[in-house]
């Protein structure tokens, strides 16, 4: 597909009028089937962020440009050299009802939403160019037909990986392996030869400069502009499919953190007029959800899932403020930092692809 617009993708000052859902209650607004929004890809943040990636691609002088569309997720299906925008990019009201559901926007600001881009614009030009088929390929990354995870165990310092997306995302499949250093490769100013010099992974993304300048003039093999699940044929309420994209990056419950829990916390007569240690947590739990987000790239949901057992349990113990709020908060912050790391090194709690 060539141009320097995407498909249905229209200019920065057309004036849309607004859905009627614009002005609903979020409970309203979640009984409402998918397929009924009735939005598009016209809108000022992802037409900008699509334009900017057909730039970066043109400045790599590929020819390659990715078709869009709308649909409940990020993803590139098998065979499509296109990619699909989870739709609550498509309108600021669904930006804030995913917040709500799911305490962060995946891809909504413009840095975080070109990351994911690049990610899938490696998946879209390996389908385009049948790039898997490659013994090249699959001798640097491995092969496609290897299984594919429902959840992987990161190793956090490995160097034989990229670090682009978070959690470690590379290492959870060869496909995600080539479309994440294709990402570093694409990033204008990512400076990757003198950041990874050293690493194993230079390797990979010395093959991917090769590989990538050889097609520079090639035209691609697939121009399909075939979609999948597009927007207007989910059937499923909102909250049908909140319900289930919480199910599915939440955790397994316990309480093997309690002892961590009683040595920062106590429940001894003796300090029976402190303040509970469950009303403390919950004064700062935004704060300390987005921290530990940010220190260990997981996700804010799984994140809230733990502090919410957490907080269960310092009412069911009883559990009461020992020290200063200020000390009590950085030594929680760090314990919490601590049991997700360990989560991620253990398996014991794997990360969801």
């Amino acid at each position: 597909m060539s141009g320097d617009k995407p498909r249905d993708v229209a200019s920065h000052g057309s004036v849309r009028s607004e859905p009627k859902w614009a002005s609903w209650t979020d409970e309203k607004l979640l009984d409402l089937p998918m397929r009924q929004l009735g939005i598009s890809l016209q809108s000022p943040f992802l037409s900008g962020q699509i334009e900017q990636l057909y730039r970066e691609l043109e400045a790599k002088r590929l020819r390659f440009r990715p078709h869009f569309w709308l649909s409940n997720e990020w993803f590139t299906p098998d065979g499509i050299p296109g990619i699909a925008i989870p739709f609550y990019l498509a309108h600021p009201r669904l930006v804030k009802l995913e917040l709500a559901q799911m305490l962060e926007v995946e891809g909504g600001t413009p840095e975080w939403c070109m990351r994911i881009l690049r990610h899938e614009a490696g998946h879209a030009i390996e389908n385009a160019y049948r790039i898997r088929r490659l013994r090249s390929r699959q001798r640097i990354f491995g092969r496609s037909s290897e299984p594919y995870p429902k959840y992987y165990s990161p190793r956090p310092y490995s160097r034989s990986f990229v670090r682009h997306l978070d959690v470690w995302y590379a290492q959870s499949h060869p496909d995600e392996d080539f479309a994440e250093t294709f990402a570093v490769w694409l990033t204008p100013d990512s400076m990757w030869a003198d950041r990874y010099k050293g690493w194993p992974v230079l390797r990979k993304l010395q093959y991917m400069d090769g590989l990538m300048r050889g097609l520079g003039d090639v035209t691609p093999a697939v121009t399909t502009t075939e979609t999948l699940d597009p927007l207007s044929t989910l059937k499923k309420t909102l909250r049908e499919h909140y319900d289930r994209k919480r199910n599915h990056y939440g955790i397994e419950r316990s309480s093997f953190y309690d002892p961590d829990l009683k040595r920062l916390f106590s429940n001894a007569p003796a300090h029976a007029d402190k303040m509970r240690a469950s009303t403390f947590l919950n004064r700062f739990r935004r704060e300390v959800r987005r921290k530990v987000a940010g220190w260990t790239g997981e996700y804010q949901y799984t994140i809230d899932q733990v502090l919410e057992d957490m907080i269960q349990r310092c009412r069911q113990l009883q559990l009461r403020l020992l020290i200063p709020e200020e000390q009590a908060k950085l030594d929680f912050t760090i314990l919490l930092t601590v049991h997700t790391m360990n989560y991620l090194r253990s398996g014991r709690h794997k990360v969801a692809v």
